[in-house]
Order: C-alpha cells, then structure tokens, then sequence
C-alpha cells in the first residue's frame, strides 16, 4: 500500500509594516475598510495560505492582533528590503522548515488567495525570486524568497547606497507571475491595489464593499 503523500510544507509569512505612512498621518495598517482593519484584511487573506504570519514594525507598534513583531535588524527604516533580511534570518534562528519566505505589505487588503501557492508553483528553481505582476506592473515588495539569498542580501545592505528592491532583483534569478485582474460592478481591481492616500482608502472602501 502506497503511502500517503506528505503534506506541503507552507512557507512562513512576514507583512512589512515598517513605513512610516507620511502621506496618511497615520498607521494605515489600522485604517478601517469592509468593517475590519486593512492588516485585518490583510492577515485572514493569508491565513489559509502560510504556515505562520509574523509582522515586521518597529518595536512598540501596535499589535492587537497578537503577531509575532519582528523589527528590523538594520536601524533606520531603510526601506523594505530590510524586512525582507530580518524575516530570512529568522527563518535560520527559529529553525523554520522552510526554503523560502513569503513577504506581503500591510497596506493591500485584497491579497490573492492564491498567492503563496502560485509563486510556489512557478519559480522554477530553488534560487529564484518569485514576485507576482498585475495589469502590466510587477510588485516587488511582495515576493517568495529563498533563504539561501540571505548572506548576500546582507552584504548588499551594508552599502548605504544600495536600498531599492529592483536594484537588488537584478543580482538575482528573478521569476514574475501574472494575476488578473478581478471584475467587481465598480470596475476591474488590481488584487494588489495599495493604499498610500486618503484617495487610495476612499476607492478601497468602494472595493471592498463590493467584495463583501
């Protein structure tokens, strides 16, 4: 008797939420839209999809939702490729099962529910970073990542010159993985539409609404 396949291993989730959300005066993570938070919405999306979420913020942020914060290991908020080397290094501390590290900003609460198993699916090979496109753009910040580009990616930060996600993509086999777009009675929706303006979270309540 055969047995049974073993599971997937699902990779770990980290939602970087280390910006400093200049334009909106607040934390837009805690922004209401469809009668939950956006990190809310954004955290239910990847539930089913990853084997843990843990929440790249600084020390101090607010946590209602009882995630494991992971602050960054560089000072200064230099952007979020920082997010990126905490969560990999913390894959090797924890001891983590795992290849790759799934990455989803704070501020898109209309995540695919398909995310994680379709930049699995086409990576290709075990180096590659994978990172989803959408209407003609890729979407850098979210993004699988293998844990063996750990040590480079360190050594790449320690230059204070080097801070831009596509810059640090070029070092690297990089696969991008088109998603639709999703027809609402509004109009068509960029599943990783995100909200940096009160215009942003006015069109994400409409969306949202629709969505329910």
């Amino acid at each position: 008797m055969t047995a049974p396949a073993a599971p997937p291993i699902l990779p770990p989730c980290l939602v970087l939420a280390g910006g400093k959300s200049s334009r909106m005066g607040t934390d837009k993570a805690f922004l209401t839209i469809g009668g939950d938070t956006i990190l809310g919405h954004v955290v239910r999306r990847l539930l089913p999809q990853v084997s843990e979420i843990a929440l790249n913020a600084p020390s101090g942020f607010p946590n209602p939702l009882g995630l494991r914060l992971l602050p960054d290991q560089i000072p200064g908020q230099i952007g979020p490729l920082a997010g990126v080397l905490a969560g990999l290094r913390d894959i090797r501390t924890c001891g983590l099962q795992a290849t790759h590290l799934l990455t989803v900003p704070s501020d898109s609460p209309f995540v695919p529910a398909d995310l994680a198993r379709r930049l699995e699916s086409e990576a290709g090979g075990p180096n590659a970073i994978v990172i989803p496109a959408s209407d003609g753009r890729d979407h850098p910040v979210f993004g699988l990542w293998p844990v063996s580009i750990s040590d480079d990616l360190e050594t790449w930060l320690s230059d204070p010159g080097n801070r831009r996600i596509k810059a640090f993509l070029q070092r690297h086999p990089t696969v991008p993985v088109e998603f639709p777009m999703v027809e609402t009675p509004q109009g068509l929706l960029d599943p990783f539409f995100n909200i940096n303006t009160p215009e942003d979270l006015q069109e994400a309540r409409r969306f949202a609404e629709e969505l329910s």
